[in-house]
């Protein structure tokens, strides 16, 4: 994917910072392009996310503000009082036919943000004042996948040593486990793998590691002590979804090492309407959003049979290799 990259967006205000440098001396080959605002480029009309995934550019920027968002709720909390995400990165450098980002951004292109520090300093606050923070990190990106030039999962990673009230939750579904192996598990880290199945894989999520190398990673940082967790969501509603996710929680069952899986996380598909519509203007060959969705005031979602039906399967499919303690419902 990283080969696409055939230009390099960044702002004047950070060009000669050191964060920008690094960057940039992975891409030798890139044709750095400047710009005064990430957004005049990221936001601008008239542009095409399909076209545009074909080819992606970088865009370096520096984050003004808002360095702390209220978590969603299509995600799920955990019971946690102070559940927030921050965006380090926004888009993905993977191409899922389901992805709301589609939705959500007018461009396909991948922006950066390098000044770190800052999301440091407001974390910092937010704990000073509340005690506690649950925060995912990996949310409008797969931050982990970014690591071989970007590396923000290492440098939370450090700074949450020494914040011993901060919970991390990472989600990805990359295979670059080993970039963060080096480091000694923080019990109040979660790494979370978004885990489907080889045939959703292969025709849905395109770009995406296989089910067998996610499995490895899993596995890898399972036995390194860390706090993992599964995540099978959305379950898609394909031809044969039955058997294709039965299949999976089997395989997970037979080859996942069960006793480090802190728990499993499901959920059916749901999204904002606005996000759903965008996303079938731009993606006319997706089959899967051309459901007939159930329409509940901004949110769309499988019926709630439908639900139910997905639900019941994968809990039933589930438990039969996990405890029931494992298993949760990220949506119902």
């Amino acid at each position: 994917m990283f080969k696409s990259f055939s230009h390099i967006y960044i702002e004047e205000g950070i060009k000669d910072h050191f964060r920008t440098k690094e960057i940039l001396a992975k891409f030798p080959n890139i044709i750095p392009v400047s710009i005064r605002h990430y957004k005049d480029s990221f936001n601008r009309n008239s542009q095409n996310f399909r076209i545009q995934k074909e080819s992606p550019k970088l865009i370096l920027a520096e984050k003004k503000d808002h360095f702390l968002y209220p978590g969603s709720d299509f995600s799920p909390n955990f019971s946690h009082p102070h559940f927030y995400y921050n965006t380090l990165a926004l888009n993905c450098i993977y191409d899922c036919e389901y992805c709301y980002l589609q939705g959500m951004f007018p461009s396909a292109n991948l922006v950066l943000f390098v000044n770190w520090e800052d999301f440091f300093s407001s974390t910092k606050d937010f704990l000073e004042e509340n005690k506690s923070l649950y925060l995912a990190l990996s949310y409008d990106t797969d931050l982990l996948a970014l690591e071989s030039f970007f590396p923000a999962t290492k440098a939370w990673l450090k700074f949450a040593e020494s914040q011993p009230n901060l919970s991390l939750e990472i989600r990805t579904k990359s295979t670059n486990y080993s970039q963060i192996a080096k480091f000694a598990p923080n019990p109040n880290v979660i790494l979370a793998w978004t885990l489907s199945p080889q045939t959703i894989i292969e025709t849905i999520e395109h770009g995406t590691p296989s089910l067998q190398a996610r499995l490895k990673a899993v596995n890898q940082a399972v036995s390194d002590g860390w706090n993992v967790r599964i995540c099978i969501d959305p379950i898609l509603r394909v031809p044969n979804w039955q058997t294709h996710y039965q299949s999976l929680a089997d395989k997970l069952g037979k080859e996942l090492k069960i006793e480090g899986i802190t728990d499993i996380s499901f959920g059916g598909f749901r999204m904002n309407i606005d996000f759903l519509k965008r996303m079938v203007e731009v993606r006319k060959d997706s089959s899967i959003l051309f459901h007939a969705f159930e329409k509940k005031d901004k949110i769309v979602s499988y019926s709630k049979l439908e639900t139910e039906e997905i639900l019941e399967l994968m809990s039933a499919s589930l438990n039969n290799h996990f405890s029931p303690s494992q298993i949760k419902v990220s949506y119902s």
